[in-house]
């Protein structure tokens, strides 16, 4: 049950990250920062998509995702259909990744301490959710104001 609780969320979720991408008018706002807004929409939108992919599709999902977390920082001006379709391939892959995971590895320890101790799957799955709800009300303000 708790695997199908988290696959709708990160679905939810992660189409609201579509749809807040979809929805700047001017693509050029995607990539636009400000005195007090230090990060993009665009950087912020590749930087969920690389922690989603390195985090579960590369280590729980085994997909050899090989994540440059400089890049997601400082590329920019990355057309908005190419950032909706990073996406749209991190909603399949999650899909894909958990459907394989049983209610026994959510119990087990996640192979990495990202966060600096020991934690669960499940525990560290529910941390990837919050951090990308952080960052989507962050996008969200930032193309209510600078777009």
């Amino acid at each position: 049950m708790i695997i199908e609780s988290l696959k709708s969320l990160y679905n939810r979720d992660l189409n609201k990250l579509k749809l807040e991408i979809e929805s700047y008018k001017s693509e050029d706002a995607i990539w636009k920062i400000d005195k007090n807004i230090s990060n993009s929409a665009g950087n912020l939108c590749l930087h969920l998509v690389g922690n989603l992919n390195t985090y579960i599709g590369s280590e729980l999902g085994k997909t050899g995702y090989i994540r440059n977390r400089e890049l997601e920082f400082s590329l920019k001006d990355i057309p908005k259909a190419e950032l909706v379709e990073k996406v749209e391939s991190t909603i399949k892959m999650i899909d894909s990744t958990l459907v394989k995971l049983s209610q026994e590895d959510l119990k087990k320890d996640y192979p990495q301490e990202t966060l600096g101790y020991k934690m669960t799957t499940g525990y560290f799955l529910i941390h990837l959710l919050s951090h990308l709800n952080y960052h989507l009300g962050q996008i969200n303000y930032h193309r209510r104001f600078l777009d």
